[in-house]
């Protein structure tokens, strides 16, 4: 006699549970700006105790460390709180890995604003708010952006430096395009005390780069670029050109336009670096890459995801020869590396 098959039947608690995600977000940040994780790596274990340490009120506290505690960013034993590895290494602001500063950014009310918009930006094919043109300033963003995602370039950042051969020490000038926190040039002069690094972006957001370069002793070899990835005067003889996180802001043609102005820009043999979320030709795996073009989608005219296969059609149209992908470790991002 056969084994009747035992199927789980469908239940709401998905569709409940998605519509409900915005929760996650407030409570996290709620954690976040209450200092609450780190209130906790200090000895802070109670809701009693946690309260007094970050001057909240404990019936508050203990409601929102429970709802934490649900969502896997802490443990609970008895009426005690502990941190879990990942909140430890990521949100305890004592750790040189933390990234809490993130949620000035992700957790912005511009941000938000983008997609309780999204019904609209996809009857529209773009954003349903005023400004979705990336190639104009807009200070109020990118320099909340460059104060508060910084925390996330570590790795990527190493990553990039070891492919300029930092650690040669060799000279060699590098162009930062739409640097922003500027670590990433910032990185590879660190690394290389012969490198020499221009970063370009909007004159605020220099400002926060610059601040950077200080921080981080290199000053003396870093020199800014302000104005338009699209306008300003790149000069020549670039050993490296960085492109962080630009492309995905425009359509196609656009990125094409810049990549030119890039080749120009390098010295024979020179090489482009570009750092992106680039999802499979499938466009929906890997999750965190593919899912990026939503984001595009609410904020952006005409922004996107992009494949490697429609990298490599703009940057080989735009005269590079040879174009190679990378997974960044401990990074949900790919990196592009393409030679002049």
């Amino acid at each position: 006699m056969a084994t009747p098959t035992v199927t789980s039947r469908p239940t709401p608690e998905h569709i409940f549970n998605t519509l409900c995600a915005f929760q996650q977000t407030a409570a996290l940040k709620a954690g976040i700006d209450l200092d609450i994780f780190t209130a906790i790596a200090d000895g802070a274990n109670t809701s009693v105790l946690i309260a007094a340490k970050s001057g909240a009120a404990e019936r508050g506290v203990r409601i929102l460390c429970d709802y934490l505690t649900i969502q896997g960013f802490l443990t609970k034993e008895a009426e005690r709180y502990a941190l879990t590895q990942e909140s430890a290494l990521f949100l305890n602001r004592h750790s040189p890995a933390c990234l809490g500063s993130m949620s000035g950014f992700l957790g912005s009310p511009w941000h938000k604003k983008n997609f309780d918009a999204l019904t609209e930006a996809v009857r529209k094919g773009g954003t349903a708010n005023a400004i979705g043109d990336n190639t104009q300033p807009n200070d109020d963003v990118w320099v909340k952006f460059a104060r508060s995602m910084a925390p996330l370039t570590i790795r990527p950042a190493e990553f990039i430096a070891g492919l300029t051969g930092a650690a040669d020490g060799k000279p060699c000038k590098v162009l930062d395009i739409a640097a922003g926190h500027g670590m990433y040039g910032i990185t590879v002069a660190k690394q290389n005390p012969h490198a020499q690094i221009v970063a370009l972006d909007w004159p605020g957001v220099l400002q926060v780069a610059q601040e950077n370069a200080k921080k981080f002793s290199v000053a003396d070899r870093y020199t800014t670029l302000p104005g338009s990835a699209f306008e300003a005067e790149f000069g020549a003889g670039y050993d490296f050109v960085l492109l962080t996180n630009i492309f995905h802001h425009f359509d196609e043609s656009t990125c094409e336009k810049l990549m030119r102005r890039v080749h120009a820009a390098l010295k024979p043999g020179g090489k482009a670096i570009t750092l992106e979320f680039v999802p499979n030709e499938d466009r929906v795996t890997p999750p965190t890459s593919a899912a990026f073009s939503l984001v595009m989608l609410a904020g952006t005219d005409s922004g996107d995801a992009y494949t490697f296969s429609q990298y490599e059609k703009m940057f080989g149209n735009a005269g590079f020869v040879k174009i190679t992908q990378y997974a960044v470790p401990d990074s949900p991002q790919q990196l592009l590396l393409s030679q002049k």
